[in-house]
């Protein structure tokens, strides 16, 4: 290793690989987002699931959409997000390293609060049980249970709020990073900051201001819209600087 500043240099070679990975996380967050939008398209994909019994219901007759709908592209894409922050993190290191570096550390209390929060396939277990349950006693308690479960894990809720809030964050911070650092162009820092803030302004309408759910909708899309193109320029970015890296 190289001596830099007192600090410890990754090689070369470690360096280049952090970066590709992060571009390939990028890119692959993308076609996992498309890949979202195609499921809408399908049976059930844009089905208003509502009570426990009805979550239940969809997740014995298509446990895909179910948990689909529970958030389990969403598990995938934070999951994604770990390298690609912390490749950006690698990236700016010399240039703004403290803001990098809180920015990464956010992204990162997002997933793990979204991670002890998901219920998904805790759901998906107790789908099974409802339907193996054979006295109104054991159904009773199965549907006290989902709803427990609910109220904790629905996306874009009161219970998820926490997560997608230190998601939207980390993505405003490290937009702003990246605008100050100027390795990757200005356009991916103004995109990814009026994106993540959109986003974050759907998920406080959708969580604590049921009225304006129909507005949020629109920030929604503007706002993924835009985080699509993000993690595209980003994509591309990554790379080329795997490429200049010497």
């Amino acid at each position: 290793m190289n001596n830099n500043s007192g600090n410890m240099e990754l090689p070369i070679s470690d360096r280049k690989n952090i970066l590709k990975i992060g571009g390939i996380a990028a890119l692959l967050t993308v076609a996992v987002a498309f890949g979202e939008m195609l499921v809408t398209f399908l049976p059930g994909g844009n089905e208003q699931v509502e009570t426990v019994i009805d979550w239940f219901t969809q997740l014995q007759s298509n446990w895909f959409m179910g948990l689909r709908n529970l958030g389990l592209l969403n598990i995938i894409m934070f999951t994604l997000g770990i390298p690609m922050y912390f490749a950006l993190y690698a990236a700016h290191r010399k240039v703004n390293k403290t803001f990098a570096a809180l920015a990464m550390i956010i992204s990162f209390i997002g997933v793990a609060i979204f991670f002890a929060t998901n219920r998904a396939f805790s759901m998906l277990e107790l789908s099974k049980q409802y339907a193996g349950a054979v006295t109104d006693s054991q159904r009773s308690g199965l549907l006290a249970a989902g709803q427990a479960m609910l109220s904790v894990g629905k996306s874009h809720s009161p219970g998820t709020f926490i997560a997608f809030f230190f998601g939207e964050l980390s993505g405003i911070l490290m937009s702003l990073v990246i605008l100050k650092g100027k390795i990757f162009n200005k356009a991916t820092a103004f995109i990814g900051i009026i994106g993540f803030s959109l986003l974050l302004l759907f998920e406080v309408f959708t969580s604590f201001v049921p009225a304006l759910k129909e507005i949020g909708m629109f920030l929604a899309m503007g706002g993924g819209a835009l985080n699509v193109i993000w993690l595209i320029l980003l994509g591309i970015g990554f790379l080329k600087l795997v490429k200049k890296e010497t």
